[in-house]
């Protein structure tokens, strides 16, 4: 039978143990901030792929299925997830010490345009939409997603990532 997993707000502190929210406010203390009645910027995350090349990805999701079957991991890079058309559940879990899905720890949290996640490397994943489609823009490594693409296109067997099969169901 699958678990309900109720779908949360992002916050700072709750999305900590699988890795970083984005979209925090600009903290004009940090050294690597400018403030100015033209524009503002910030350092809001320093993203590490474990020596490969950095990648942006622009993702597609279609999937309004509320059933969440499997999910995926990516074992040497963070991976950064931003909502750029409309929001997105992102339902994620911590790595066992071998790696492997602790379903106990799976959470669901919603995810606005303006807000992100970095995920931690050995963070579970998956991701739905409440509408049609919603693009987003991914950070992640280059080789990660070759092999992602590849096993996908081919059925090749996974280096990077993961799936791991789970039952759950998110409650709206």
């Amino acid at each position: 039978m699958a678990r309900a997993l109720a779908v949360e707000p992002l916050t700072a502190e709750t999305i900590a143990p699988y890795g970083w929210m984005l979209g925090k406010p600009c903290d004009p203390l940090d050294a690597a901030s400018f403030v100015s009645p033209a524009s503002d910027f910030w350092s809001e995350h320093v993203f590490d792929t474990a020596g490969g090349e950095t990648e942006v990805l622009w993702v597609v999701y279609r999937s309004r299925d509320v059933a969440i079957a499997r999910q995926e991991t990516h074992l040497l890079t963070q991976q950064a997830i931003i909502p750029l058309t409309g929001p997105i559940i992102h339902v994620v879990g911590l790595s066992h010490p071998d790696g492997s899905l602790d379903e106990v720890s799976a959470r669901a949290f919603l995810i606005l345009s303006g807000q992100g996640i970095c995920m931690r490397p050995g963070c579970w994943h998956a991701t739905r939409i409440e509408r049609d489609e919603v693009t987003c823009a991914m950070l992640t490594r280059r080789s990660t997603t070759l092999d992602l693409a590849h096993h996908l296109n081919t059925g090749s067997a996974l280096v990077e990532s993961a799936f791991h099969p789970i039952s759950l169901v998110l409650a709206r």
